[in-house]
């Protein structure tokens, strides 16, 4: 992928919210048990059952883990830099690849024949029962039903190019609307709205170098922007000015039961790499703006909600944040892993958070290692020491 492409930010449901991360693996297990395979397959009956499979990336291959236990169960070699996202139901995960999307079924821990090509593949957004990948070395949109997936065949769904290939991303809503964004390779403006037959019924070009969306209570979607962020909601864009002139929000995550999304905020647009300390919050009724300073940077894969809406920030401190998102006050600091900084090269590994119904997993590629914690109570459920170090970190999340 093209290293100007930042990290993805995730829509998500009350359940669950997928951050990325990276992992280098395999070997140091029982072959019947890690199944390894090359060339991205797998044999058709799984060595070891998997109960809401989590799926971790390394350098040249895909961890398979169980989600209770997350024990070890498959390694499937893949070559490159590999992203893995929620596909949208109970089995699959999306793997942008070199050549593009491929769905993996992980429970069945073998790929399908389903595949999305095109360079660059980017987004992956899920919302209102639908799944959307943005391509950005094509600008081309689909949009399909995840339930569809279990044909083992290519769904059916929608399609849509932008008019120029650009680092992008798209979301459909329940009615039909599709939301995508505008620009092109070397610069990004805003976004538009088309209806359920393709028809464009809305745009806003006043958000400079758009970047990532979220979708909160009530279907407010937003895209960040270099000056604030931008809302659409019930037919209307609505611009929320950041307080500085460049205070960019380019990664978020939303909950469908709270109105407020959580934001990163960044304000150095020469910096070469910027450790924030603030993160943003934005009220989509009241349509304003609150910074919270928490003492404590945190990277593009730190982001995620919590079950009951919690804003939840994995900080370089080696806590997880739990912020209440109407108040910004932080309500407790969850130990998870060492401390850590940021590294430069944004595809190089660093602490992952992902969260799933009530239970935070969290990465700790310096130990090669994989936790998963109790978001209520903030003890530890169970901890697993990997072959290899870890970047990439999602799972199956049905329902959205």
């Amino acid at each position: 992928m093209n290293k100007s492409i930042r990290g993805r930010a995730l829509t998500g449901t009350a359940l669950a919210l997928a951050v990325s991360t990276v992992l280098t693996a395999c070997g140091g297990e029982d072959s019947s048990a890690t199944g390894a395979e090359s060339d991205g397959t797998a044999s058709a009956t799984p060595a070891v059952a998997v109960k809401d499979p989590l799926v971790a990336t390394f350098d040249g291959g895909l961890y398979i883990l169980d989600g209770e236990s997350l024990k070890l169960a498959r390694t499937i070699e893949l070559p490159g830099f590999n992203r893995v996202n929620p596909a949208g139901d109970e089995d699959h995960v999306v793997v942008s690849t070199d050549s593009g999307f491929r769905v993996l079924d992980a429970t069945g821990q073998a790929f399908t024949g389903i595949e999305y090509k095109g360079a660059k593949p980017g987004h992956v957004v899920r919302h209102a029962g639908k799944t959307v990948l943005f391509t950005d070395g094509t600008g081309e949109v689909n949009v399909f039903d995840p339930a569809d997936l279990s044909t083992g065949k290519k769904p059916e769904g929608r399609t849509y190019t932008s008019a120029e290939p650009h680092h992008g991303v798209a979301i459909e809503l329940a009615n039909g609307e599709l939301l995508s964004t505008l620009g092109t390779e070397e610069k990004r403006t805003g976004a538009l709205v088309l209806d359920e037959n393709g028809k464009e019924i809305g745009r806003n070009e006043n958000c400079p170098g758009v970047h990532g969306e979220a979708a909160a209570e009530n279907e407010a979607v937003a895209v960040g922007c270099e000056d604030g962020i931008l809302i659409y909601k019930d037919g209307e864009f609505t611009k929320i000015d950041a307080p500085d002139d460049y205070g960019r929000i380019g990664n978020q995550a939303g909950s469908d039961v709270s109105p407020v999304l959580l934001g990163d905020y960044k304000t150095d647009p020469e910096a070469e790499l910027e450790r924030p300390t603030r993160i943003s919050l934005i009220d989509t009724e009241k349509k304003k703006l609150r910074l919270v300073d928490l003492g404590t940077s945190y990277s593009f894969r730190s982001l995620a909600r919590g079950p009951h809406g919690e804003a939840l920030v994995l900080g370089t401190d080696g806590a997880v944040h739990v912020i209440d998102p109407n108040t910004g006050k932080v309500e407790k600091k969850i130990p998870a892993v060492g401390q850590w900084q940021e590294p430069l090269d944004w595809q190089q590994a660093r602490p992952t958070l992902f969260v799933r119904g009530h239970v935070a997993y969290v990465s700790e590629p310096g130990k090669k290692a994989l936790h998963a914690i109790d978001v209520e109570t903030g003890k530890k459920i169970t901890s697993v020491t990997l072959p290899k170090s870890t970047n990439e970190l999602s799972g199956v999340v049905p329902g959205h």
